[in-house]
C-alpha cells in the first residue's frame, strides 16, 4: 500500500490531480503535463508539508500550549526541536472520499477529542477541477456541546518549472509582514512598504528568502485576493484565496533539502501563526456552527 494511502485522481480537459487517503492531502496537479505544483510521488512518504491540509490549526502553537474558555490545553510537541505544535492533527489521519466524481472529490474526516483539543469536529474537503482551474473548499462542523477553536490552511508548494524560484515574478498583494524568531513564531506586524518583502508590484524573488506571513490582502471585487507567478518562458499561475482566508504563507523552503528553492509554497490560511495563544483571526465555533474557506489555483 502506498504510505499515502488511497490515490484519488481527477482529471478535466488537460488538467490532472492526485488527491491522497492520508491526510487528504493534494499529492500532485498538472496542465498539459507540466506540474503545477511540486508534489511527491505515490510511493513516498509525504515531506516537507507538501499539499497537506492545516486542520484545526496552521503554523505552529508555542509550547504547544494555549487556554480555550478558562480552560488549560496541551498539545504534543510536533515540531520538538522548536518546542511548538505545528500544523493540526490531521495530516497523518485517514480520511474517506463520500462522493466522486470524474472532476471532483469529496473527503471527510471526523476529528474525536483527544488531548489538548477535546472538541469533535467533523471536517469535509472538497477539490474539483473545471475550466478555471482547482478549487479547495474546506468545512467544519464543530459536533460537540461545547465552543472549540478552530483555523485553517493547506501547503501546497507551486512550480513553473524553473530549476529555482529565483527568476520568478510575484505579485503578492499583502500590506503587512509578520516578523518571526527562530522557533517560527510572530513576533509583531509591520507595513511591508520599503521592503524586500513588498510585493505588492509585480517584482521577480530574486535572492529573497521567504518564510513569513503576509496580511491585509488587497481584494478584487469578488472577495477574493490574488497571488501571481510568472516564469521568465511567460508561464503563468494564479493562487486565489477567499475571504476566510485573511492570511498567506509564503515559503521559498531554503532550510529543507528537498525543497532549497525548488519550488514555493503559498499558503492559505484563516490565521496567522499562534493564534490559539494570541486570538488573532481564530475562528471561534459554536456547538453545531459550521465554518467553510475556498482557495485555488489556476492558469492566469
Amino acid at each position: 500500500m502506498n504510505p499515502s494511502g488511497e490515490q484519488v485522481e481527477l482529471a478535466f480537459g488537460e488538467q490532472q490531480v492526485v488527491v491522497v487517503g492520508v491526510g487528504a492531502g493534494l499529492r500532485t496537479y498538472s496542465i498539459g503535463g507540466r506540474a503545477v505544483i511540486d508534489g511527491y510521488d505515490a510511493g513516498e512518504l509525504c515531506h516537507a508539508g507538501r499539499g497537506q491540509l492545516l486542520v484545526p490549526w496552521p503554523n505552529r502553537i508555542e509550547d504547544g500550549s494555549y487556554e480555550f474558555d478558562g480552560s488549560p490545553q496541551q498539545l504534543a510537541l510536533t515540531e520538538p526541536r522548536a518546542h511548538n505544535a505545528i500544523h493540526g492533527l490531521v495530516r497523518w489521519a485517514a480520511w474517506r472520499a463520500s462522493e466522486q466524481r470524474a472532476d471532483a472529490v469529496v473527503m471527510e474526516h471526523v476529528v474525536h477529542p483527544q488531548p489538548g483539543y477535546p472538541f469533535t469536529l467533523a471536517l469535509r474537503v472538497e477539490y474539483s477541477l473545471a475550466e478555471t482551474g482547482l478549487a479547495v473548499r474546506t468545512t467544519a462542523r464543530n459536533l460537540g456541546r461545547v465552543a472549540c477553536p478552530y483555523g485553517a490552511g493547506q501547503h501546497p508548494y507551486f512550480t513553473l518549472g524553473t530549476s529555482t524560484v529565483d527568476a520568478l515574478e510575484l505579485t503578492l498583494p499583502a500590506a503587512r509582514v509578520f516578523d518571526r524568531d527562530e522557533r517560527g513564531l510572530p513576533i509583531g506586524s509591520r507595513s511591508v512598504a520599503g521592503t524586500e518583502y513588498d510585493f505588492r508590484g509585480t517584482r521577480t524573488i530574486g535572492s529573497t528568502r521567504l518564510d513569513h506571513a503576509f496580511t491585509d490582502l488587497e481584494r478584487d471585487g469578488d472577495g477574493r485576493a490574488r497571488v501571481a507567478l510568472r516564469s521568465p518562458e511567460d508561464r503563468r499561475l494564479i493562487v486565489w484565496v477567499d475571504a476566510s482566508y485573511g492570511y498567506l504563507m509564503v515559503f521559498t523552503g531554503d532550510p529543507l533539502p528537498d525543497v532549497a528553492r525548488r519550488s514555493v509554497a503559498i499558503e492559505p490560511m484563516t490565521c496567522p501563526p499562534n493564534a490559539f495563544r494570541t486570538g488573532e483571526g481564530l475562528v471561534r465555533l459554536e456547538s453545531g456552527e459550521a465554518f467553510e474557506c475556498s482557495w485555488g489555483v489556476g492558469p492566469s
